[in-house]
């Protein structure tokens, strides 16, 4: 059996093994790939004192100071490996799938495991990552709308009626707006986002369309690789138009249970563009717990926005649907009903 092995089909045998991440804590912070645990042979510390070695010394000095530091961990390595994988089938990786994935894989094997490694390591990931941006053939349908519109609760009932959907905001932790941090658990790196991107995508039936919501390219701090944003950008696009009242209804629900410290907060990141006394007024409006009225005065401000990316779309087609109701069911219905008569 191969034990060396390519990205595709190293993940492919991630399956049915338990992936192990043999970089240092910082590393995998920085990026890793989804599912995968971290088991550094390496602490932070350590590899920068093995690092400095190789640098200063040489490459012998600096594998017996890695010796040094990893021999009394070998026995913790084994047990700690049957507890995480009992029927001992490992994945393991390290940065350029060299001496730390080497050295633990036959630590492994030596113990009874049956181990495979990548082929390159994580660097190598990497670039299969990136080429599959670019080689995507996966076909979308894009939700778009005025903030409240509930794009993203008519994308989850789409989902819940038994359509593909590639949720943006939940992978990159983030709503897309100045109040999108609001509620939601911390960003990961923007390397990061793009390998849950990816493993989201390798999912998805490329036979079938996959809908998905219109955003920018940044969503908070993260960003759609470019190459997958143009081709989300040129897909056919329905634009969706609700009334006021329900856009208003549905940014209270999303909000009016967070702190008023952090919606004002929000609110001050875009005073410039709101004005001083828009901004006076929302904030009055917030400690009179009025969320309706400083709901409306943010929808100002992003419905100019709105107009500008509409003017700009290079959607392929647009679709422009206009409901006297907000009831993100019945919408996602008679968009599935659209899709058969295009």
């Amino acid at each position: 059996m191969q034990t060396h092995i390519a990205p595709s089909d190293f993940l492919h045998a991630c399956a049915s093994c338990v992936l192990l991440d043999v970089r240092s804590p910082g590393e995998y912070t920085q990026g890793h790939i989804p599912g995968a645990i971290n088991f550094p042979l390496f602490s932070d510390e350590e590899r920068a004192q093995v690092g400095t070695a190789y640098k200063q010394q040489s490459k012998e000095a600096a594998m017996l100071l890695g010796l040094r530091i990893v021999g009394p961990k070998m026995e913790t390595f084994v047990r700690e490996a049957q507890q995480l994988a009992p029927e001992r089938r490992l994945a393991v990786h390290c940065w350029r799938g060299g001496q730390r994935s080497q050295s633990m894989a036959w630590l492994f094997r030596q113990a009874g495991f049956e181990v495979v490694t990548l082929d390159g390591g994580y660097k190598q990931y990497r670039r299969y990552v990136l080429t599959g941006f670019e080689n995507t053939t996966v076909s979308m349908i894009v939700i778009g709308g005025k903030t409240g519109t509930g794009k993203t609760k008519i994308l989850h009932a789409l989902r819940d009626q038994g359509e593909q959907i590639l949720d943006l905001e939940a992978i990159a932790h983030h709503k897309g707006s100045a109040f999108g941090s609001i509620g939601e658990q911390p960003q990961p790196t923007v390397e990061q986002f793009e390998n849950n991107l990816f493993d989201a995508i390798t999912h998805l039936d490329t036979a079938r369309h996959v809908w998905v919501e219109n955003e920018s390219r940044s969503i908070g701090r993260v960003y759609i690789p470019e190459v997958f944003w143009k081709r989300l950008r040129s897909m056919p696009l329905f634009n969706i138009t609700v009334p006021q009242a329900s856009r208003i209804q549905n940014l209270v629900a999303d909000y009016v249970g967070f702190s008023a410290e952090e919606l004002e907060a929000a609110f001050l990141r875009i005073e410039k563009k709101l004005g001083g006394q828009h901004l006076k007024t929302a904030l009055d409006a917030l400690c009179r717990n009025d969320y309706a009225a400083a709901a409306e005065i943010a929808l100002n401000y992003y419905d100019k926005t709105y107009r500008y990316g509409l003017e700009t779309s290079i959607a392929s087609e647009i679709k422009m649907l206009e409901f006297a109701y907000g009831d993100a069911d019945r919408i996602a219905r008679a968009c599935r009903e659209m899709v058969g008569k295009r």
